[in-house]
């Protein structure tokens, strides 16, 4: 982004003009104190903005910020009608899904999508929450977990179709996990996978701006610049170029989850068949809530269309309404699990785009005080960073579903300090235990009181081909089970 030299007096005069026209002629106060190389730096952070979007996302975040009242948007909302919502726990349809799935991963239409931008600060780290370690006897980090998890897929797909299988792995990381993240990948082999098949792609910054639509300098040469959530995704795929080769290999889906789901089955051969069979071309992987106000965005329609609403932006009244059942009818609890067509994505690129709308997030953001040139950390929020989120495309769709998912089995976040006492280190070190536990008895072997059994990626997806290496064993200590 930063150029070698300062702009000429005709690209300077050019810049003044464009920044005239938008209202943000403050960038340049400090150009008189600056040497060349500020002066360079500078005016490339301001040539990588186009100003009018940034005016025109600004205004449109602020007109809908807070517009919908919580008894406006109760009577808004309506659960998911059935036809739109398959689940896992259907025996019958999920062996079938999962046997188309496996086709299309072995054909090489099926991909996966891991976001990975977020830093383990609350973890007690700077390095990415990818690289976290939650303890379990392996030591494993949550991307080489994932990154196994993939190695294993490909092998069911190619034992379904006799012929070798790659699944392509793109990687959203941001400016500060990115270098650390490749890295990573690279010291560790890639887990298994081909250097070819991951494409790492860098989520956008774009700036903060006051409460008056003025974008902030951080310094008297830099502009202030944000994350723009994970909703960024779709437009950072586009820059990077990884939509376009997505389409270039002739992907049709897209499997965008979290890193920080130690239960993420990524590239679900069961979702990627159901998606295909019902062609569903934004799809959503959902758990039971655990209780009326348990504080995750449920997946409902709203005048509709589907839409996630945040437990904050509904009544607790309608929270806790329960059907003839018993059931919550808003049950839908959302998982940070998404499936989209490329096709979908494209659309979304070209038609939808100034239908996506950016939400305002109030707060306190270091400035350059103009008169002294010193950098201020207010105590107040003195301006709004713009973020998207990934579900804020799903009313755009026009064949939206979802899928039900067990909870003990696929979720399972990691967002907590150790200690914490829920989605923390020790719940999903407990939670993977427990299921791999399941994954023994089913298999035929049995764990004494004090055993605990992780099973490795490589040995299996979900609980299959478990046999030679469980059935009649009892574990009696702590068992990592290895590939033969």
């Amino acid at each position: 982004m930063v150029q070698n030299r300062a702009p000429t007096e005709a690209e300077l005069a050019d810049l003044k003009a464009a920044l005239a026209k938008h209202g943000q002629e403050h960038l340049l106060h400090f150009w008189p104190t600056l040497t060349d190389i500020q002066r360079s730096h500078l005016y490339a952070d301001i040539k990588s903005l186009d100003l009018a979007r940034v005016n025109l996302d600004f205004v449109a975040a602020m007109k809908t910020s807070g517009a919908e009242s919580q008894s406006k948007l109760d009577a808004l909302i309506a659960p998911l009608p059935a036809d739109r919502v398959g689940s896992t726990t259907d025996k019958a349809n999920a062996k079938q899904w999962r046997q188309h799935g496996l086709e299309l991963i072995a054909d090489g239409k099926c991909a996966v999508l891991l976001l990975a931008g977020g830093q383990g600060t609350r973890l007690g780290t700077a390095d990415p929450k990818g690289m976290y370690d939650v303890g379990l006897p392996s030591h494993k980090s949550l991307y080489q977990l994932q990154g196994e998890r993939i190695v294993r897929l490909q092998q069911l797909a190619a034992e379904t179709s006799k012929k070798a299988s790659v699944t392509l792995m793109y990687v959203m990381t941001s400016d500060t996990t990115d270098a650390k993240t490749k890295e990573f990948f690279a010291s560790h082999n890639n887990f298994g996978l081909r250097a070819d098949q991951i494409f790492f792609f860098e989520q956008e910054n774009i700036p903060c701006m006051s409460f008056e639509g003025k974008i902030i300098l951080a310094s008297p040469w830099q502009i202030s610049r944000a994350p723009n959530g994970n909703g960024g995704l779709f437009s950072s795929m586009e820059r990077s170029g990884a939509l376009s080769d997505m389409e270039k290999r002739g992907i049709e889906r897209v499997h965008v989850y979290g890193v920080d789901n130690v239960l993420v089955r990524l590239g679900d051969p069961v979702f990627f068949g159901y998606c295909s069979e019902k062609k569903v071309d934004c799809g959503n992987k959902v758990v039971a809530k655990a209780y009326p106000d348990e504080p995750v965005g449920v997946l409902c329609l709203c005048e509709g269309k589907l839409r996630v609403v945040e437990y904050s932006e509904i009544t607790k009244e309608t929270a806790a309404r329960t059907n003839a059942a018993g059931e919550l009818v808003f049950n839908a609890g959302n998982i940070a699990n998404h499936m989209f067509s490329v096709p979908f994505l494209r659309a979304l690129l070209t038609e939808h785009r100034d239908a996506l709308v950016h939400h305002v997030a109030k707060k306190k953001i270091p400035f350059v005080d103009v008169a002294s040139g010193q950098i201020v950390t207010p105590k107040e929020p003195n301006g709004v960073k713009l973020e998207m989120f990934v579900f804020d495309v799903f009313p755009l769709s026009t064949n939206s579903g979802a899928l039900q998912v067990l909870r003990d089995e696929e979720f399972s976040p990691l967002k907590n300090a150790p200690g914490a006492g829920k989605d923390c280190p020790e719940t999903c070190r407990a939670d993977l235990l427990n299921l791999h536990a399941s994954y023994v008895a089913a298999a035929g072997g049995r764990l004494l009181p004090d055993a605990a059994v992780e099973i490795s990626p490589l040995v299996t997806y979900a609980g299959e081909g478990l046999e030679p290496y469980t059935m009649n064993k009892i574990f009696k200590d702590t068992t990592v089970v290895l590939p033969k």
